[in-house]
């Protein structure tokens, strides 16, 4: 019965500063010092939310450079149904989904090297990356230059001003981000 007493207060108390303090601490800091990922990294044009530099976007016109395929379905890029295909390597459905998306991409670039990069055919585990390789966006220059009356060289130097490279470059490959680039890219045509 002694020990009964001071149990609960101290469970009253760790109970407030575990679950009350520390929870409201961290999301002011988080707000605070990192304020742009804190609200989703949203991306804006003309003060209006355009999307997250986290989460891709379905592009399908030829002006614009492609991400990865999504896995979520119905919708492409659903937050909601956020997951990968479960797909194994050796599934025929897997197969015939890649190859299909070969024939898609081969014949909107017809200009392009026969060899497809693999993320613009295969999903990424959370079926959300807003991220292609260089070489992915690289692969798509002649469909844009062609459909946008841009030069090869215009769009290599924008794909190279739009490249992140992690920190330190062993712990992950660079990366584009489609909608910033895509973004890059309407910016060019306007000014």
């Amino acid at each position: 019965m002694l020990l009964l007493r001071p149990m609960i207060v101290v469970l009253l108390l760790l109970s407030l500063l575990t679950g009350i303090a520390y929870p409201l601490l961290t999301t002011a800091l988080s707000g605070w010092l990192f304020s742009a990922q804190a609200n989703g990294s949203l991306l804006y044009r003309d003060q209006q939310a355009v999307g997250s530099a986290l989460i891709g976007q379905n592009f399908t016109r030829d002006t614009y450079f492609w991400g990865r395929p999504s896995a979520t379905s119905p919708t492409p890029y659903a937050t909601l149904a956020s997951a990968g295909s479960n797909l194994a390597g050796s599934n025929p459905a897997l197969d015939q989904a890649v190859a299909a998306r070969i024939a898609a991409l081969r014949t909107a670039n017809p200009e392009s090297p026969p060899r497809v990069p693999v993320e613009l055919v295969t999903a990424s585990g959370s079926g959300l990356d807003p991220e292609i390789s260089p070489v992915a966006a690289r692969w798509q220059i002649p469909r844009i230059a062609r459909a946008r009356h841009l030069s090869a060289q215009t769009l290599e130097t924008l794909i190279a001003a739009h490249t992140r490279t992690p920190f330190p470059a062993f712990i992950g490959e660079p990366g584009v981000n489609v909608l910033q680039l895509n973004r890059a890219l309407d910016a060019l045509n306007q000014g």
